[in-house]
């Protein structure tokens, strides 16, 4: 039987990417839920921020005007996008509370508003905020209370190394790291852990793919396939 890795969280979190996007339209509120339905233990998204202040979940960021025109979502009031994109709000009030919810803020501005819309919600302990620039994370660190940071990045992009980019995130008090899947090793992550850095693994689309990061340990991992999500955390309960 092969041995798997130690995770620090167990089970691990599997994320729904943008919901149940292999199997309906993506970024909606029947996303979300076909997401829980088909046994997702976490759900994500991407949030954005309206010009009146609104935190909006969105994959692209912009809205198709004339065909194909495109416009920021910043430049439109929350009552002008398409009925589609849910608020934050609205993704609470319909979809609920009780699963982590990862958000990848694209824009730094939507971090406050999404801040105040998960604590009129009780949702701050579930949530997880991703962004790809840590000392930005780092600032965000007392804001954000018991929210979960992530540092979305690559490996290159760790001039120093894996060990020593792990003890920065662990000293800027960041809970994890997020690198795509092809990215990581057993080793990678063993690193991370040691400093009591989280990892998750991303673009996990096929089973082959989930079992393998999680049997090097991962913590939480991103498929758009909420089936296979299921199918893997079962199989990962039975061992």
């Amino acid at each position: 039987m092969k041995t798997r890795n130690p995770a620090m969280r167990t089970p691990p979190i599997g994320f729904a990417h943008r919901g149940a996007s292999a199997h309906t339209d993506d970024n909606t509120i029947e996303s979300f839920l076909l997401a829980k339905k088909l046994g997702a233990s976490g759900l994500e998204s991407d949030v954005w921020i309206t010009q009146d202040g609104v935190a909006v979940l969105d994959h692209d960021g912009v809205v198709r005007k004339r065909l194909v025109q495109r416009q920021p979502i910043r430049e439109f009031d929350r009552a002008d996008l398409p009925s589609h994109i849910p608020s934050l709000d609205e993704f609470y009030d319909q979809v609920g509370t009780d699963l982590p919810l990862s958000l990848d803020v694209c824009d730094a501005g939507a971090f406050v508003p999404t801040v105040e819309a998960a604590k009129r919600a009780g949702a701050l302990e579930n949530l997880w905020l991703c962004f790809r620039n840590h000392e930005t994370l780092a600032s965000w660190r007392d804001a954000a209370g018991p929210a979960k940071l992530v540092h979305s990045t690559k490996l290159s992009a760790m001039e120093k190394g894996p060990e020593r980019h792990a003890a920065t995130l662990a000293e800027l008090k960041i809970d994890a790291v997020n690198l795509r899947n092809t990215e990581w090793t057993g080793g990678n992550m063993a690193i991370f852990h040691r400093f009591g850095i989280e990892v998750f693994s991303w673009d996990c689309q096929h089973l082959r793919v989930i079992r393998e990061s999680l049997d090097m340990g991962a913590d939480g991992f991103f498929s758009d396939h909420s089936d296979r999500i299921a199918d893997a955390l079962r199989t990962y309960h039975q061992q």
